[in-house]
């Protein structure tokens, strides 16, 4: 799977997406060709070759003309529909901009459809986000990720006044996303660039297992001392996760332990950090029924589990023995629903979602609190799933 990772050490804007979709080879004139598909005008795209501490970057600039108007979220979205674009990119530009109309809606308490949006209304932030859409369907990439976003420190003025950073609308787009904040002074990720990563990328975290194939920097318009102000980029094909694990088995047989044993020696397994613990009715010598306690484990929890279950149990003796075990990638997603957050454990096979399931138990929690069926939050849970990623 073609996996783009955004290394965004520096924080990420529109511009700096464009700059580095270049210099990972993307050519300049076919991207300017695509984006004439638009059908706009009164606005220059260039790049140019520049240094940042050190480093080369291609800087993306983005010249337009003063424009009176303030552009409304159906009036971008009547551009992007009406143009000759590939319907994925007007699918994935269509998604940023709604992202960024609804994060500037809810900053403002007000209606999405009622809001003057400075930001996304402008020239350049049109060209940024549909430039990015065009980048990311030229060089076929199937799956972003994200490393956690550098947003700077201090404060920017804005139209409304001065506002810490990150601002009002950039806070309200990386909720979910990981961020940090150091010294350096500036506002380091725009909204545009915010509801562009939101918008494509399902997981944010370390640099993924991949062949690498390209990488490149897109320069940032500020510069900084010993601070190389540009996003990283880096794209390969991803390396399955999958491989195999020696673990242990640990096994008793037992006859003679009374019932309500078998729920306290499991809880105290998994406290002990067994990866799991289950039984299985067996018919024992002298035709006698009895139950067979089976624990998985990683063999540095092998000596603590056996002493528990010789002090819990009434076995005489315990068996163990090697087992291979391969398990798929796995990670947890919360999404958004009428009932509250849900976790959702989300299992990948060669980087693509082959299972995901609901956390049981704050499904059943959400339905005792909302007095619904437990199968009305699960379903909810799935259709958010769904919307998510659309």
């Amino acid at each position: 799977m073609k996996t783009l990772y955004f290394d965004c050490f520096a924080g990420v804007s529109g511009d700096m997406i464009l700059g580095a979709m270049v210099a990972v080879g993307v050519e300049p004139n076919e991207l300017k060709n695509r984006l004439q598909l638009l059908g706009i005008q009164g606005y220059e795209l260039s790049f140019e070759q520049v240094d940042r501490s050190g480093i080369s970057c291609v800087h993306a600039r983005v010249k337009t003309q003063h424009e009176q108007v303030h552009r409304h979220l159906s009036d971008i979205i009547g551009i992007i529909d009406k143009s000759a674009l590939s319907d994925a990119v007007k699918k994935r530009a269509t998604k940023t901009f709604t992202r960024l109309a609804e994060a500037e809606a809810r900053v403002h308490n007000q209606p999405i459809e009622k809001i003057h949006f400075h930001e996304v209304g402008a020239l350049d932030a049109i060209v940024d986000v549909v430039g990015a859409a065009i980048c990311f369907d030229l060089l076929g990439i199937e799956q972003f990720i994200c490393s956690p976003l550098h947003v700077g420190s201090g404060t920017v003025d804005m139209e409304h006044g001065r506002f810490p950073v990150p601002p009002p609308a950039v806070a309200a787009l990386l909720e979910d996303a990981p961020i940090y904040s150091t010294d350096i002074k500036g506002e380091l990720v725009t909204p545009t660039g915010a509801a562009i990563i939101k918008s494509v990328c399902n997981s944010f975290g370390p640099l993924p297992a991949m062949k690498l194939s390209s990488s490149g920097y897109g320069a940032g318009t500020r510069t900084y001392e010993r601070f190389p102000n540009a996003l990283r980029v880096l794209i390969g094909e991803a390396i399955s996760r999958e491989s195999d694990e020696s673990l242990m088995m640990i096994e008793t047989n037992l006859d003679d332990m009374p019932a309500q044993y078998f729920g306290h020696v499991m809880d105290r397994a998994f406290k002990l950090d067994a990866l799991d613990c289950y039984f299985t009715p067996i018919q024992m010598k002298k035709n006698r029924p009895g139950v067979l306690l089976s624990i998985l484990c990683r063999p540095e929890h092998r000596e603590a589990l056996l002493q528990m279950l010789f002090e819990e149990t009434t076995t005489l003796g315990v068996r163990t023995y090697e087992v291979q075990r391969r398990a798929l990638e796995r990670k947890t997603e919360r999404v958004e629903t009428a009932y509250g957050g849900i976790d959702v454990k989300v299992a990948r096979l060669n980087g693509s979602v082959i299972n995901q399931m609901p956390e049981y138990e704050q499904c059943r929690e959400a339905a005792v609190r909302c007095g619904v069926p437990l199968r009305i939050v699960e379903d909810a849970v799935r259709a958010a799933l769904l919307k998510q990623r659309a």
